[in-house]
């Protein structure tokens, strides 16, 4: 009985020293400076940070933006201007075509669509476009998708994006 016991209490305190050095390595960690603060709901959760929106009106104004392949053998840039105003959205290539832009906001996302238009890559083809931008600090940064439409399925090419506001 007096051997259990003293086991016992030997077992104890190994756990006492155990748990005053994992809390002193975790005091150490100043884990508040790091984490943004959070929210607690109605049920009690706890919500994470709000994320950014992107605003429409926010956008508006004249982007130049150059556009580059991500893979493939063609890494020439597709350069255009970006017309954004309350009610109508257009690029501009360096041609002087003019396309209709369909935009809608969602979350820190913006979503671009427009076409089928004539390809300035591609001569006599048609082209159809899909984008996603987000913000960074003062540039629209975002992947843009091409479907051409040729005679067998569509030929299919993703972009790399950049759009910087002009004065």
């Amino acid at each position: 009985m007096y051997l259990l016991r003293t086991v016992s209490r030997v077992a104890g305190c190994c756990g006492v020293v155990i748990l005053v050095g994992c809390a002193k390595k975790e005091a150490a960690v100043d884990t508040a400076a790091m984490a943004p603060p959070a929210t607690a709901t109605s049920s009690g959760t706890v919500a994470p940070p709000p994320v950014a929106v992107i605003v429409l009106a926010d956008l508006a104004g004249t982007w130049k933006f150059r556009a580059v392949p991500t893979s493939g053998t063609d890494t020439t840039a597709t350069e255009y201007t970006l017309n954004a105003t309350a009610d109508k959205w257009t690029n501009t290539y360096a041609n002087g075509l003019k396309v209709p832009v369909s935009v809608k906001a969602s979350g820190d996302s913006l979503i671009t669509d427009s076409g089928p238009y004539a390809s300035v890559r591609r001569k006599g083809v048609q082209v159809t476009t899909h984008g996603v931008f987000r913000k960074e600090g003062d540039k629209l940064v975002g992947t843009t998708t091409a479907h051409y439409k040729t005679k067998g399925a569509d030929s299919v090419l993703t972009l790399r994006a950049e759009g910087t506001r002009t004065p």
